[in-house]
């Protein structure tokens, strides 16, 4: 640390620049850091809740459906508690479904609710067995990449939050590119 702190010393000295000018440069730099973090964040909270990046996936051509996924789904607090549905203005209805192993054949159902355990994280990212997303049925317009909408998330326990989900090519490698419906 002396020895940083020495060599700033030297440079000031050499450059004519004082201890503002030097003090300033940090401060900019770091406001510019804090201000490129947010513009990346997309997590939303609500209660004890963490949404971590809602994303849907751009619409297959001649598909009337489409599917939202998020990065993760965390309960922080002490009590669990329930995804019991969704709304959107871009789809006619929005279902909560679940992917199961049915034999060799991977299925998908709608079910009730999502549980959402005390501090513990839900997986509604693509995946393959036990793994949770939103079906968008009867989409209004087809999903385009870089497109952004609104979407009502309702908790049995922490009540009602809205979104932005973005909808975004899947990356390569991802189990997405087969997830269709």
């Amino acid at each position: 640390m002396k020895n940083w702190f020495n060599a700033t010393l030297q440079l000031i000295r050499k450059t004519g620049f004082g201890w503002g000018f030097i003090l300033g440069g940090f401060l900019v730099g770091g406001m510019a850091m804090s201000l490129n973090n947010k513009a990346y964040a997309h997590d939303f909270k609500q209660g004890d809740l963490v949404i971590d990046h809602p994303y849907a996936t751009p619409s297959l051509t001649g598909t009337r459906n489409g599917s939202v996924y998020f990065k993760s789904l965390r309960n922080r607090g002490g009590q669990a508690d329930k995804l019991i549905a969704a709304k959107s203005s871009v789809a006619e209805r929005v279902e909560l479904h679940q992917m199961q192993m049915d034999g060799q054949v991977m299925r998908m159902r709608e079910v009730p609710t999502i549980d959402l355990p005390a501090r513990s994280e839900v997986n509604l990212s693509h995946g393959g067995a036990g793994t949770h997303h939103l079906m968008l049925l009867n989409l209004k317009q087809p999903l385009k990449d870089g497109d952004r909408f609104d979407l009502e998330l309702v908790f049995e326990k922490a009540g009602t939050r809205k979104v932005n989900v973005w909808v975004q090519a899947p990356r390569a490698g991802s189990s997405s590119s087969s997830h269709q419906h």
